[in-house]
């Protein structure tokens, strides 16, 4: 299909500019900044909402002291990472200005997205900044984040992002042209409408020596993307006016588009979190909430791992280990012990009168 139809309706993009994109030899680079800036201000004169999530602050601050990033303790890049906010944030501002436009920072880490108060504070942070015409510029907040509330790379917090504020597109701009199924293949992939164990397995590897992310964690935020029934596109940042020329529905890079309708904003939010358990369900709940589009129920449930409370995400599985899909759960890892596999009336006599239908309402369930 051509790619101008395909992004025909794109109004709301996410940006991802990777720490190569912005550094030379660890060192921020104006020139590659100024670059970009100038890229998406002509989005932004073609009418298009534009949010950038930029790497480079670790980067930024380790140059700017005269230190490697390489085997930094996590204080260290902590530290550094406090340091580069600011300098990287003043070569945005800088250069945003000279084009008549004003940049707004987000700072973020998962426990930000993961309760749903947060999440919905933070969406209309954004949307505000998208309303006021302020370009909003997010990072992961390294300088306070552990590993326990990390997304773990800026894919990753690029596709929250894009679920955050229900983005058209996101486009990962990084140090190579797109996707190649095969090491010797001349030209990227064009268009990818899954991902399988054969697209993960060739993803493998890490990135650059100044960023965390490589293929596999741009696989990992297409998946998420695709799941939403969005799009997202892997390209070359040093590709000339890569943004204008992928918006003009030029061939650039490899598109991965989700075939499905697209998530109502809740379940972006649920397609996002992470899960605490899993439930293995028979063939008769896959068919009910696969085919009939069902709520679970006690009665279809076989087996239970994890210790997990009502309200936190589990995963659904088959018997084989399948994944079917995920959701809120109704009811703690101890009480679906006692009654998995039960019917309504006999879940009364176990936990009493105040029970609940459903394991997993519909509204609170995404299937695969």
């Amino acid at each position: 299909m051509p790619r101008k139809n395909l992004i025909r309706n794109v109004r709301r993009i996410v940006v991802k500019i990777g720490s190569s994109s912005v550094t030379d030899n660890g060192i921020i680079s104006g020139k590659k900044i100024s670059s970009i800036v100038a890229d998406v201000a002509e989005l932004r004169r073609r009418g298009y909402q534009v949010v950038i999530v930029t790497s480079g602050a670790i980067t930024s601050g380790a140059g700017s002291l005269d230190r490697s990033v390489k085997n930094l303790t996590i204080p260290e890049k902590q530290a550094f990472a406090a340091v580069g906010q600011t300098i990287l944030m003043n070569e945005y501002r800088n250069r945003f200005s000279r084009h008549g436009l004003h940049v707004g920072q987000i700072l973020l880490t998962e426990d930000d997205v993961k309760h749903r108060t947060r999440f919905l504070n933070a969406r209309h942070t954004l949307e505000t900044l998208l309303h006021l015409g302020i370009i909003p510029i997010v990072n992961e907040n390294d300088s306070v984040a552990v590993t326990e509330i990390k997304f773990g790379d800026n894919d990753m917090l690029s596709a929250h992002v894009a679920g955050l504020i229900n983005a058209d597109l996101l486009i990962l701009l990084s140090d190579v042209d797109g996707f190649y199924m095969n090491m010797n293949d001349p030209e990227p992939v064009e268009e990818l409408y899954a991902i399988n164990d054969q697209i993960y397995e060739r993803a493998g590897g890490s990135g650059s020596d100044y960023g965390t992310g490589g293929m596999l964690s741009k696989i990992r935020a297409a998946e998420i993307i695709i799941r939403f029934g969005e799009k997202m596109i892997i390209a070359n940042a040093g590709t000339k006016g890569v943004l204008s020329r992928i918006m003009s529905g030029e061939k650039i890079g490899t598109i991965f588009i989700g075939k499905d309708k697209p998530l109502p904003g809740k379940k972006k939010w649920l397609a996002l979190r992470r899960t605490t358990g899993s439930l293995v369900i028979d063939d008769g709940a896959v068919k009910a909430i696969k085919v009939g589009k069902k709520s679970l129920l006690a009665s279809g449930i076989t087996g239970i791992t994890g210790n997990f409370r009502m309200g936190d995400v589990v995963e659904i599985t088959e018997s084989s280990k399948k994944r079917v899909g995920k959701g809120i759960v109704n009811y703690s890892s101890d009480e679906l012990t006692l009654i998995k596999g039960k019917k309504t009336g006999e879940i009364k006599k176990i936990l009493g009168d105040n029970v609940f239908p459903e394991v997993i309402n519909r509204d609170d369930l995404i299937v695969y």
